[in-house]
């Protein structure tokens, strides 16, 4: 087709022959894409604010929260945001700056509270250390633990 073809009866090039609008196409579509995902993460969290589908954060009380080296048992009550505490949950205790040999486990019972047996130890010069908890929660009920639990401090005598 001759260029003269292409032009309309006013003197004005055709749609076909105006080559502008591809460039601008893949900026169009990067903004598209921008407001399309920024829509769509609004509209997760508005989902995710909805007490049927989020998940309940389970947090560990460990009793004592100070301790000394050596033999011992640590209650850990395992507690929902409201306080109550759950039952079935597996409680984990790992070294963190104090040591402990392996990791510690114990679940919790129907009155919520593991209790777990470590020998927790300091190291030469050390005054202080601490031991992690973490919370394997039950199958049921939409738990997770996904946040620090409380540590349990370690001091020498």
């Amino acid at each position: 087709m001759a260029d003269s073809q292409l032009r309309t009866r006013t003197g004005t090039q055709s749609f076909l022959a105006d080559r502008r609008a591809i460039e601008g196409l893949p900026v169009r579509l990067v903004i598209a894409l921008v407001v399309g995902v920024a829509s769509l993460s609004v509209m997760m969290g508005m989902i995710g604010s909805i007490d049927g589908l989020a998940a309940t954060e389970l947090d560990a009380q460990p009793e004592p929260e100070v301790t000394t080296p050596g033999a011992q048992a640590l209650d850990v009550a395992v507690v929902d945001p409201d306080g109550k505490r759950v039952a079935d949950a597996t409680v984990i205790v790992r070294g963190g700056s104090a040591r402990i040999d392996g990791v510690a486990t114990a679940r919790t019972g129907p009155d919520g509270v593991a209790t777990v047996d470590v020998t927790p130890e300091l190291g030469p010069n050390q005054p202080d250390g601490v031991l992690t908890v973490e919370i394997k929660p039950p199958a049921e009920g939409g738990y997770v633990d996904e946040r620090e639990n409380t540590e349990v401090l370690v001091v020498s005598e």
